[in-house]
C-alpha cells in the first residue's frame, strides 16, 4: 500500500496504520478476541492468505497487533491486539459513527440541482 507523507497533525500516520483494505476489519476481529490465522481467514471472507499475512505483518510492525507463537509439535500462532491497537480501534469506532451519521445526512439532503417540484395552482375565475 502507498503510504501518505507525514503531516503536522499526525492524521497521515493514523491513516497509514489503518490504510489497508482489511486492516480495520482485522483490528476489529482481534480486538474482540485473540484469533489464529485460520480463524481470521474464516471471519473475513474475500481476503486472500497472502494479503492477510502481509497486513498482519504490517500491523505487527506498527505495534497494533501482537503475534504469539506457542511451542509444540504443530506450531500455533495467535494474534491479539496491543494497547496501541486498542486505542486505534477506539478512534476507528468514532470515525465509523461519524460515517454512519454522514450517510443518514446524505440521504436526507436534497440532490444539488434538483428543486422540489412546485405544487400546481389552479386558478378559478
Amino acid at each position: 500500500m502507498k503510504h501518505l507523507a507525514k503531516d503536522e497533525c499526525g492524521f497521515a500516520t493514523a491513516l497509514n496504520a489503518i490504510g489497508g483494505k482489511w486492516k480495520t476489519e482485522i483490528l476489529w476481529e482481534i480486538a474482540l478476541a485473540p484469533r489464529r490465522f485460520g480463524a481470521l481467514r474464516r471471519l473475513l471472507p474475500g481476503v486472500s492468505e497472502k494479503v492477510l499475512a502481509q497486513q498482519l505483518r504490517e500491523m505487527e510492525a506498527d505495534g497494533l497487533v501482537r503475534r504469539q507463537v506457542f511451542p509444540g509439535a504443530v506450531q500455533k500462532v495467535e494474534y491479539s491486539v496491543t494497547d496501541i491497537g486498542r486505542s486505534l480501534n477506539d478512534a476507528v469506532c468514532v470515525m465509523s459513527a461519524w460515517g454512519k451519521a454522514q450517510e443518514r445526512r446524505m440521504v436526507l439532503r436534497p440532490v444539488v440541482g434538483q428543486e422540489k417540484p412546485r405544487p400546481l395552482i389552479r386558478l378559478r375565475a
